[in-house]
């Protein structure tokens, strides 16, 4: 292998977005080395890539002695800090937990890169949950919009953004914010909105006949999904392009009901189903429509949503029906098998 150019630490290493960041990476076929940290063992296949070193270790981010050697072993040039309790729902019953979490392990890590004095880049990932309930004339939402924060999560994700500025003022940490807004891909939770949708439709495709009961929350609410292929080429380059103290939206500029998500994937299964609503999936105050505007990084560093909403629920249909088939489909996605999802192609 090639000397390696970069190195990235990553935390929340063993997640959903970190997986896809590591594969695009391998699509680039940058020579880098990639230290991941988290506190549960990954489930996929870190052999998998050819351009690249992979390491990871077990770190509990609370613990910010663990953090600082992991920051004084590895040298990183950029950290992507992905490690978080992203549910919403979950901060909703947990308040403490999931801002103590969330806050607590940037804090310690921003903490571990000032006190080891290494000159290394971090991305701040927060969230569009930070914006809050807002007017339909303030949509779609720009940067400069004011923050509402309406949910445990949601005040979490504000309080990162704001000691991210704390540490690029002063202590002159180089730190990029995002919010954001909802992504989506194959292998994402079933906690998760759309995952929910697909692995119960595609159950009910294989076990019902094509007819079956879909528990649901509030389908009214409007969201701006995004898939995570084109959310991690946006950190990618807001890694490598973004200006210090800055923040950008990445969104697909595109609102979209939850109600036709759901008959978008009733039709792609070609099944009929009867609504139930769920008062456990409701939340106790959410924001009925959430659309982000997406100029500042397009401007910036030309990026731009590549892949359609409706090309993202179908791979993710594609991949519950795999599982309902007893396939696992966890390695469905093999970068070398499928670059073509990184450059919008199908």
């Amino acid at each position: 292998m090639a000397k390696c150019k970069y190195s990235y630490l990553i935390t929340g290493f063993s997640g959903f977005v970190s997986r896809y960041f590591v594969e695009y990476l391998e699509q680039t076929q940058e020579k880098a080395n990639i230290f991941g940290i988290d506190a549960v063992e990954p489930s996929f296949n870190l052999r998998l890539c050819g351009n690249i070193n992979v390491k990871f270790s077990r770190v509990d981010l609370l613990d910010k002695n663990s953090v600082k050697e992991a920051i004084l072993k590895f040298h990183p040039d950029f950290i992507l800090h992905l490690a978080s309790f992203s549910s919403v729902a979950f901060s909703w019953q947990k308040p403490i937990a999931s801002f103590n979490n969330n806050t607590n392990i940037f804090l310690n890590l921003l903490e571990a890169v000032r006190e080891a004095g290494i000159k290394c880049r971090v991305l701040s990932v927060g969230s569009s949950e930070e914006y809050g309930i807002v007017k339909n004339t303030d949509l779609p939402l720009f940067e400069s919009a004011r923050l509402n924060p309406i949910s445990p999560y949601a005040v979490a994700r504000v309080s990162q953004e704001l000691f991210s500025k704390i540490y690029v003022d002063g202590y002159g940490l180089d730190i990029i914010m995002t919010r954001s807004f909802n992504h989506i891909g194959p292998r994402q939770k079933e906690d998760f909105v759309i995952s929910s949708f697909a692995r119960q439709m595609a159950e009910i495709k294989k076990k019902n006949r094509g007819k079956g009961v879909l528990r649901v929350g509030n389908l009214k609410i409007v969201r701006d999904f995004l898939d995570v292929r084109d959310v991690v080429r946006a950190y990618y380059l807001l890694l490598r392009g973004g200006k210090n103290g800055e923040i950008y939206n990445v969104c697909s500029g595109r609102g979209v009901a939850l109600k036709e998500v759901v008959y978008f994937i009733a039709d792609y299964f070609k099944i009929k189903v009867e609504l139930k609503m769920d008062q456990s999936l409701v939340r106790p105050n959410d924001n009925p429509v959430i659309i982000g505007n997406n100029i500042k990084i397009k401007n910036e560093l030309g990026w731009q949503p590549e892949l359609p909403l409706e090309k993202s629920i179908a791979d993710i249909c594609d991949y519950w029906m795999g599982r309902q088939a007893g396939n696992d489909r966890l390695e469905l996605y093999n970068p070398r098998r499928h670059m073509q999802y990184y450059h919008g192609k199908s």
